[in-house]
């Protein structure tokens, strides 16, 4: 049986007009062979399976072709293509930095560089994944990358640009590589599968062109899963079933219940999502990238940003106009932030839902907050707001004697209302007997006057039984007496927690009261003010207790009388020790030679 072979290897483009979606460097580099205007040092940067490492093998393989065509291709026929072809070439040399990032390694490159090539003008070298070399592998690199000898080309490439050092970047040509469009990935695989003779849907190709995100050879890998998955026969069905992919209908469908606020219809929607395996997460980035779309057609100016399939462009438009850009808009962000917090969700099927929730009552949300079809923002007022008052009536107080308490007391009375004059008229013209306004009858004793409680007296002889009942004692402010004496019995309590050094900094400090609340502490020496430092936070606690007061702070000083003399290790940086070391013990520097360690200073 013979040996399979990827696609991705099978299709490598051998020649710069097979190479696809790059036709901005594969021109630029076919000009400069034509007019004899290489450059020593390249630099191919871009995503992954775009064409990088490609486009460096067909630079190395066309500059040495003897029969090179007219168009600056390589011709394929001569013995230096075939010998590249067959991988047998001396004149091409690629050097993987991912695994060979060591200082060694450069400079076996570097020595090699010195001999000239034995057959062919060039020499090429091709460092990929050049970001991953070491900082010393780079500086070992530097001199030779800027003054090769000149049969000597240099061709490095790598994904990651900006890891590369400066001085490696300003002495190479830079050629920024794209991502393939889809258009041209579809292109790319319809050639492939009439080739291998595939029955293959267009709509089938460009999922795999969306899936693979520009990148090549992720949709070559991808085509032959699903050839192999499908026998030979790739349909739009089959495709989204085999990379786990949602169909856009399912979203058309919850969006119109979300609408239409049938929670119901979405909740049975997406149960019946999550039967057939779907995940969580995958439901809400493929919900946000659908109201995406629908975002981008509400403007004819960004509906080209629209990338689709055929025949679906019309739905997503019709859909677009029935929907409003502060639904969509609010929609997005909601199921943004979902999806950023679907991780740490516990219940992932219960975060789902209630994101379902949020989106179904959305339309709802806005309708309320809108005011004659425009949408109203809440304004945040920094001036004064109006409010309502009401007149309270006045409340006259009398002190009235009351015959059956010996106490006099103190009464809230409230004046009866007036009579209107019309109707006592009325009354004493019907009854002769004189009418007497009546008085409101005495309440009940609020405040009492006489023979007075104190609060806290009341509160004892009620609670005195269930609580401690203290008044609360006034602050003091400092006095040098108590406060040496506080300071003292402290010093006391860090001898009994054996701070034995502590304790005898405590007992030689000198403390000193600049106001009421605030004193100084002075030490002799920096190491003396850090065992202050240290029981800062229980000292205050002691002293504020003492004297009830709970300002009470201080401040420590060191006296610049005294200087304390810092160790020699302490002034060291990391390097100076490592030399110093190095000096006391060579076995150490042997050691990291021999071992080529490298030492993070």
């Amino acid at each position: 049986m013979d040996n399979f072979v990827v696609s991705a290897r099978k299709y490598r483009p051998q020649n710069f007009n097979t190479v696809v979606g790059q036709a901005h460097i594969t021109t630029t580099l076919k000009n400069a062979i034509k007019n004899n205007q290489l450059a020593h040092a390249f630099l191919f940067c871009g995503p992954r399976g775009v064409g990088k490492t490609t486009c460096a093998r067909i630079l190395a393989k066309t500059i040495n072709c003897t029969n090179q065509t007219a168009d600056g291709e390589a011709c394929n026929t001569c013995n230096s293509c075939v010998s590249f072809d067959a991988g047998t070439s001396l004149n091409i040399h690629e050097l993987d930095a991912a695994s060979n990032n060591s200082v060694d390694d450069i400079r076996s490159l570097v020595e090699q560089v010195r001999f000239s090539p034995q057959a062919g003008k060039y020499k090429v070298y091709i460092v990929d994944e050049v970001h991953m070399l070491s900082a010393n592998a780079f500086n070992a690199f530097l001199k030779t990358l800027e003054e090769p000898p000149p049969y000597a080309i240099f061709i490095l490439a790598t994904t990651e640009k900006h890891k590369i050092l400066p001085t490696i970047l300003s002495r190479c040509q830079i050629f920024d590589f794209k991502r393939i469009t889809n258009n041209d990935t579809v292109e790319h695989l319809q050639e492939i599968v009439t080739k291998e003779h595939i029955n293959a849907e267009k709509a089938a190709l460009q999922v795999i062109a969306q899936k693979s995100e520009g990148c090549m050879r992720d949709s070559l890998s991808i085509l032959d899963k699903i050839v192999s998955f499908t026998n030979g026969t790739l349909t739009y069905l089959n495709t989204l079933e085999h990379l786990n992919i949602l169909d856009d209908d399912y979203y058309f469908k919850m969006l119109e219940a979300m609408q239409e606020q049938d929670l119901a219809s979405a909740m049975l929607l997406f149960d019946e999502i999550n039967r057939k395996g779907f995940e969580g997460d995958l439901v809400l980035n493929g919900f946000a990238e659908f109201i995406r779309n629908l975002l981008v057609c509400k403007d004819p100016k960004s509906a080209a940003l629209l990338e689709v399939l055929e025949g679906m462009q019309a739905k997503y438009t019709s859909t677009a106009v029935k929907a409003g850009v502060s639904f969509l808009v609010s929609a997005l962000n909601i199921l943004n932030e979902s999806e950023i917090n679907y991780k740490m969700a516990r219940n992932k099927r219960l975060h789902v839902e209630l994101t379902i929730i949020k989106l179904n009552f959305l339309q709802q949300a806005i309708e309320l907050s809108s005011e004659n079809g425009t949408l109203v923002k809440k304004k945040r007022i920094d001036g004064p707001i109006a409010f309502r008052t009401k007149k309270i009536p006045s409340i006259q107080l009398n002190v009235a004697a009351v015959n059956t308490t010996p106490t006099p007391k103190l009464y809230i009375e409230t004046p009866a209302a007036p009579v209107p004059p019309a109707k006592l008229v009325t009354e004493v013209a019907a009854n002769p007997t004189p009418i007497k306004q009546p008085v409101a009858p005495p309440k009940p004793n609020l405040i009492p006057t006489g023979n007075k409680k104190g609060l806290l007296a009341a509160l004892r002889e009620k609670y005195g039984d269930q609580y401690a009942i203290e008044e609360v004692k006034d602050a003091e402010v400092l006095n040098m007496e108590k406060l040496q004496s506080c300071w003292d019995s402290y010093t006391k309590i860090l001898e009994q927690q054996l701070k034995h050094s502590s304790a005898g900094t405590f007992k030689i400090a000198k403390l000193a009261i600049e106001d009421d609340i605030h004193f100084t502490v002075t030490v002799s020496s920096l190491t003396s003010q850090k065992f202050v430092e240290q029981e800062r936070m229980m000292m205050i606690d002691h002293l504020q207790k003492a004297f009830n007061n709970r300002t009470i702070s201080f401040t420590v000083l060191v006296d610049a009388g005294e200087m304390e003399e810092v160790p020699a290790h302490l002034r060291m940086n990391s390097r100076q020790k490592y030399e110093r070391i190095a000096e006391q013990y060579p076995l150490v520097k042997a050691l990291k030679e021999k071992l080529k360690l490298e030492i993070d200073y």
